[in-house]
């Protein structure tokens, strides 16, 4: 199985016996051996974790740097023929002096030995007592240990050799608490993934306060942090350490330990390497100005990762767009809507404008455009009246849509004016000699342009601009006629997907526009469709969006992984299977994944000559913003990888 960039770390935090090396190493591959069964590709320990942190002047004796460096070499001889590699503590001595070290061992090797660089002075623990800096080592250098000879420095990162993109570095617990830690010259050389082996004890609110710093550093570095630090079994003569260990990606924690276990406890997570290299190379522009001026120079040790071998064990948002906790849905919505309003009230401000547009089918995304039309003429003192609502029957007109589109702009007091389409759409057949009976794409988009066309000259009557109701999600799929619903003076809605919108208008309901709250319900029970296909025998929708191109939960989580991150057909493929198993098979998924591809690339001749529209969250597709795209574009690299994909 392919592993498209992800790597499972570990974080193993042992029950320590102070100066005990042969009980910890025990215990360590006793934990080694639990992650090799769970498939982790990266085992971190916490700092010193052969001896135990809390030794004190222990670490002077030569006799407990000897053992632990014999724990150090049996150890790395257990990993031999192991598919893992692992990253612990040591007290390190190197001419005549003591280092407080993580040693990197990965098949029976020991690939490089990093120092702690930034030793605490004035704590609970001396540590510069017995331990020197690794700002000590100009650069890094040759040296033997354990019987083995391997590099021992502050810039040694270490790469997979079969993903050279997948670059790891190290620091040491007090590394993370400085004002700029090695970690972040460490991920402007490349490194995706940053190990802390760590000793830092428990106070009250000192957790809350070490898992903001890791989260904080994994989203400054645009990287994986993975946090491991002591637990049982430490000297509790004056302090205690509570055994906290944490996995963060990109500023958030994927997962993290439980403290003050009276026993040892392994905890992983699936991190997304490519995900990470993607957006520091698309999203973060002074992410690349910082690695331009940084000219230190590392060696690169190589290790083998063991790929290919597991199920990703990670769970991906059904929809990414929306926030999953309903207090952090309320505040994304909050924050969408007033950036709606406050975009569409500087547009009336600079045009002057007299009327606002509408065009209002009793659909979701023409009801969200008027509401946010409603919300900025009363946060701008304007009078309601200005909102020109235009509702323009057609030969797919439900009672149910038409209905809620009367009943809605009656209520929120805005002018309504009705126009049917059907004698001017039927006259234009005639022109250009269509048959009525043929319902194909002509009959459907003359339909959607004379809307536009009636939308754009009541703008020129009134002095007035036409806002838009096309969302994200329909721009991705091309589902606009081209120069009809494609077309507007501002595309209030053109930043937020299909999936968004439902909530959106929810929240509008629930908190905003309460006396509307019963249509704006209804409206979010009805099926999507342009309607421009006739009603069934009952009077109910014909023409059902989603049963064209497919539902729109896939088809925005396609659309968020495609653009946001870049991933490849085959990986949205297979995360897909994991997010909507017991919902969608396979070849459901796979069906509807081809389409997306077809429509997103074929369409883009639409979106090249969009309207202004404003950016509401991580995505957008005007082409003078994120997305930029050529009309003329081949799909056939894609295409040919979904095929192959079910040969």
């Amino acid at each position: 199985m392919k592993r498209f960039g992800f790597y499972r770390v570990g974080c193993a935090v042992p029950e320590v016996r102070v100066a005990d090396c042969t009980y910890n190493k025990n215990t360590m591959i006793e934990l080694i051996k639990k992650a090799q069964k769970k498939n982790v590709d990266i085992l971190l320990f916490p700092e010193l974790s052969i001896t135990g942190y809390t030794c004190g002047d222990l670490f002077f004796q030569n006799l407990l740097l000897s053992k632990s460096e014999e724990a150090v070499k049996e150890i790395a001889a257990f990993l031999e023929d192991k598919e893992i590699t692992v990253v612990l503590g040591v007290p390190v001595k190197v001419s005549g002096r003591i280092y407080n070290c993580a040693a990197v061992i990965n098949k029976g090797k020991i690939l490089g030995i990093v120092p702690k660089i930034f030793i605490p002075e004035y704590n609970e623990f001396y540590e510069k007592r017995w331990f020197s800096s690794g700002k000590d080592l100009e650069e890094n250098r040759p040296i033997e240990y354990a019987g083995q000879e391997m590099l021992m420095g502050n810039n040694i990162l270490f790469c997979d050799a079969a993903d050279r993109e997948f670059i790891f570095g190290i620091e040491i617990c007090e590394d993370l608490w400085v004002p700029i830690p090695p970690s972040s010259r460490h991920a402007l050389n490349g490194a995706a993934l940053i190990l802390n082996l760590s000793a830092s004890n428990d106070l009250v609110g000192k957790r809350e306060y070490r898992a903001e710093l890791v989260k904080q550093q994994s989203a400054r570095c645009v990287a994986s942090y993975a946090y491991a630090s002591s637990g049982f079994g430490e000297s509790t003569t004056d302090v205690v350490y509570g055994g906290d260990a944490m996995i963060s990606e990109n500023g958030t924690i994927l997962t993290e330990s439980e403290r003050f276990l009276f026993q040892s406890q392994l905890i992983y997570a699936d991190v997304d390497n490519e995900k990470l290299i993607n957006d520091r190379m698309k999203k973060h522009s002074t992410f690349r100005s910082a690695n331009n001026a940084n000219n230190e120079k590392y060696d690169f040790v190589e290790f083998a990762s063991g790929q290919d071998k597991q199920e990703i064990q990670r769970t991906f948002p059904k929809f990414p767009f929306v926030p999953s906790k309903n207090s952090d849905r309320n505040k994304r919505c909050e924050e969408i809507f007033n950036i709606q309003v406050t975009a569409l009230a500087k547009r009336i401000t600079h045009t002057s404008t007299k009327a606002l547009v509408v065009g209002i089918s009793g659909g979701l995304d023409s009801t969200l455009a008027l509401l946010a039309c409603v919300k900025t003429c009363d946060k701008m003192g304007i009078d309601r009246t200005m909102i020109k609502a235009i509702t323009m029957p057609g030969f797919g007109t439900t009672d149910r849509t038409y209905n809620n589109a009367i009943e809605l702009t009656k209520r929120l007091k805005v002018s309504l004016e009705e126009i049917s389409i059907k004698a001017a759409v039927m006259q234009h057949f005639k022109d250009i000699g269509h048959d009525p009976d043929l319902h194909n794409v002509t009959y459907e988009n003359s339909q959607a342009r004379e809307r536009t066309q009636i939308l754009m000259d009541i703008a020129n009557r009134d002095a007035g601009l036409v806002v838009g109701t096309g969302d994200l999600s329909e721009l991705a799929l091309g589902w606009a006629t081209y120069n009809g619903d494609h077309m507007s003076m501002y595309g209030i809605n053109s930043g937020i997907p299909k999936t968004l919108v439902r909530y959106l208008v929810k929240w509008i309901a629930d908190n905003s526009l309460k006396d509307v709250k019963d249509i704006l319900y209804d409206v979010l029970d009805t099926p999507v469709s342009p309607e421009l296909l006739p009603p069934d025998k009952e009077g109910n929708i014909a023409q059902k969006t989603e049963e064209v191109v497919g539902p729109y939960e896939l088809l925005d989580f396609f659309l968020y992984y495609m653009v946001r991150f870049g991933f490849r057909p085959e990986k949205i493929y297979r995360i897909a299977q994991i997010s909507f198993k017991g919902e969608y098979d396979k070849e459901t998924i796979y069906k509807w994944l081809r389409k997306f591809y077809v429509r997103f690339i074929s369409q883009q001749f639409k979106r090249s000559c969009l309207p202004d529209g404003p950016k509401v969250g991580s995505i957008n597709l005007s082409p003078r913003g994120d997305w930029r795209m050529p009309s003329d574009a081949s799909m056939s690299l894609w295409l040919e990888e979904l095929d192959s994909m079910i040969k």
